[in-house]
C-alpha cells in the first residue's frame, strides 16, 4: 500500500522547492500549504513536469540493413529511461 510518508523527512522542504520550480516552468502557479483547488490538469502538468526533470529520456539512433529488401537501410529509433 502506498504512502505519503517520506523515506527521508529531512528531503521534504526540498521537494517542495522542487516542486514549485517545475510549476513555474509549467505555468501554474502553486502557493504555500493546501494547492487543493487546482484542476487536475494543473496538477499533473506539475508532476509530469517532475517527473521528466528526474527522468529524461533517453533517446538514441540506429541504422539497420532491412531483412526483407537487398541494400536498403532503414532508420530505427529508441526512447528508453535511465535510471542511475
Amino acid at each position: 500500500m502506498a504512502s505519503n510518508k517520506s523515506l527521508v523527512p529531512e528531503a521534504k522542504e526540498a521537494l517542495s522547492r522542487f516542486k514549485m520550480e517545475a510549476a513555474g516552468e509549467v505555468g501554474v502557479n502553486l502557493k504555500q500549504g493546501y494547492n487543493g483547488d487546482l484542476t487536475a490538469k494543473q496538477a499533473g502538468s506539475v508532476g509530469g513536469q517532475m517527473v521528466n526533470i528526474m527522468n529524461p529520456v533517453r533517446t538514441m539512433k540506429f541504422d539497420r540493413h532491412n531483412r526483407i529488401s537487398q541494400g536498403h537501410k532503414i532508420t530505427v529509433r529508441y526512447s528508453f529511461f535511465l535510471t542511475v
